[in-house]
């Protein structure tokens, strides 16, 4: 049987107060005590390793374009990525960069 899935985290995601942080003495792996600080910190890293790297290289978001197709060039998008070893996104990315790039 395969392991649930964890729930996944988002900038809207509720998170909150399931222990008094100010009462209980929770330690973490290192034994470092965890106070609503350090958990405020844990929460923010999470949030802000979620979801894909950016393109970038850089800590930022990349910016999205998204498009309609016909679903024969989807498909046959789907074809030619699986050959290539891609996803449709690279294929797409590829293509929109090669098309700016001529571009004058």
């Amino acid at each position: 049987m395969s392991s649930p899935e964890p729930p996944r985290i988002t900038a809207n995601t509720h998170i909150g107060p399931d222990v008094d942080l100010e009462r209980e003495d929770i330690r973490l792996a290192d034994g470092t005590r965890l106070t609503e600080d350090v958990a405020t910190g844990i929460i923010d890293q999470v949030r802000r390793s979620s979801g894909r790297p950016s393109l970038s290289g850089q800590p930022a978001t990349s910016p999205q374009i998204a498009f309609r197709v016909t679903p024969a060039v989807r498909e046959r998008a789907a074809r030619v990525a699986a050959r290539e070893g891609k996803t449709i996104s690279q294929l797409a990315r590829e293509a929109l960069e090669a098309r700016v790039a001529s571009a004058p």
